[in-house]
């Protein structure tokens, strides 16, 4: 069946004026406009000067308008050809960072390709990559979705493709939130819950345990935190043992202190905030106040308000997502969709959740606040998926002549 069948049919709903997209557009860029501010106000203690930084968010916005733009114009159906390819390149562009000589350290990390003062971050262009790759598979093998070759072991091989050369970038972070991703999609897709789901997420857990267990500076960083919020638990005793047994060096005062920080700025905000650009822990005090710890330059200068203000619009974009994924017209364009919205929410949660104090410190950027490129490049990239949607969607999701789903073109 030629591509542009999906699109043939003469009648088409007219979109309303109110959709679920224009709803998590407009909270993008109430976002952006927080953000951009607020990158001014934590980067002023930084030697380069936050002028630089703002400008380098802006241009960064710029460049994510044009990949939302560009994105929304490409025909995903005919694209998932290139599916496969896509998902090798991404291995590729991995597996390069980890290369000495090629790839850029920053922090004893080796995760961005390009110059000390031009650098991508390649998981984020692998995240798209994974969930086109598994959307595509799995909307093409959803007779074998309950087989373990087809529907478990073959998409598995594809997260763990991602997740392996990213753990050895020394980001179980954003390995662990790619795994997760990837988990849910093949869960939506129809895996079985009890017989793949639960032992994928149980080796997973376990997989993390080793390799935190196994390097030194993540597992003082899990005892500092473990010290920090449950300090007589079990929990806190037994990760004590594990660092006598591994002869690991407590760091304590090192890695706690930026929790402390954070959870001080937040105490300073109070309710109403100190006011924007009058905050002052992230001028001596708290490390990474512009990337992963933003929010609690929010907590402080914005106060209590501010904060649940960008959780209550991350909150909605993902309520809205939830309302447009009913509309999805085949599996395919249902699983990309729903990988989208969850790399634009899950990355919100888990940064809530560390600068709190819920989980260990781990780098992860609020999407459409914190400074970074590489973010603002991907959630351009995801926020065009769904543009995409909204100007595909609204027409049927059957061709008036041949009555057939598009799945059917492969099998």
């Amino acid at each position: 069946m030629d591509s542009a069948s999906y699109f043939d049919s003469p009648i088409e709903a007219k979109p309303k004026a109110i959709t679920p997209v224009s709803v998590i557009i407009a909270c993008a860029l109430l976002l952006l406009a927080i953000g951009i501010p607020i990158v001014y106000s934590a980067s002023t203690a930084s030697k380069y000067g936050a002028s630089t930084f703002v400008t380098k968010q802006l241009i960064g916005v710029g460049l994510g308008v044009c990949v939302a733009f560009v994105v929304s114009r490409f025909d995903l159906e005919h694209l998932r050809k290139y599916a496969v390819p896509l998902l090798v390149v991404a291995i590729i562009l991995l597996l390069l960072t980890l290369v000495p000589g090629i790839g850029i350290r920053r922090n004893g990390s080796s995760r961005w390709l390009g110059t000390s003062s031009l650098a991508f971050q390649t998981s984020e262009f692998a995240k798209v990559a994974l969930i086109f790759c598994l959307a595509h598979y799995l909307a093409i093998k959803q007779t074998h979705i309950g087989k373990t070759v087809h529907g478990y072991c073959i998409p598995l091989l594809m997260i763990a493709a991602i997740t392996v050369p990213i753990s050895q970038q020394k980001d179980i972070g954003t390995a662990g939130l790619i795994f997760g991703v990837g988990i849910i999609i093949l869960f939506l897709a129809g895996a079985k819950f009890a017989k793949h789901i639960v032992p994928t997420i149980v080796i997973g857990i376990a997989g993390a345990a080793c390799l935190v267990i196994g390097t030194e500076n993540r597992f003082a960083r899990l005892d500092a935190w473990v010290k920090h919020t449950v300090p007589d638990s079990w929990l806190a005793h037994a990760v004590s043992q594990i660092m006598a047994w591994r002869n690991y060096t407590p760091k304590e005062d090192i890695d706690a202190w930026q929790l402390e920080q954070a959870l001080s700025a937040f105490a300073v905000g109070g309710i109403q905030g100190a006011g924007l650009g009058q905050g002052r822990q992230q001028i001596t005090f708290l490390p990474e106040a512009h990337t992963d710890f933003i929010c609690a330059v929010i907590g402080e200068e914005l106060g209590l308000i501010g904060t649940l203000s960008v959780v209550v619009l991350f909150m909605v974009i993902f309520i809205a997502g939830l309302v447009h994924l009913r509309r999805a017209p085949n599996m395919f364009q249902y699983l990309l969709t729903a990988g989208a919205i969850l790399f634009l929410i899950m990355p919100a949660l888990i940064n809530f959740y560390v600068v709190t104090g819920v989980v260990p410190t781990k780098g992860m950027s609020l999407p459409f606040v914190s400074y970074g490129m590489s973010n603002l490049l991907l959630t351009g990239a995801l926020i065009g998926i769904l543009l995409n949607n909204q100007r595909n969607w609204p027409r049927p999701a059957f061709s008036k002549r041949e009555r057939i789903l598009r799945e059917v073109v492969q099998t």
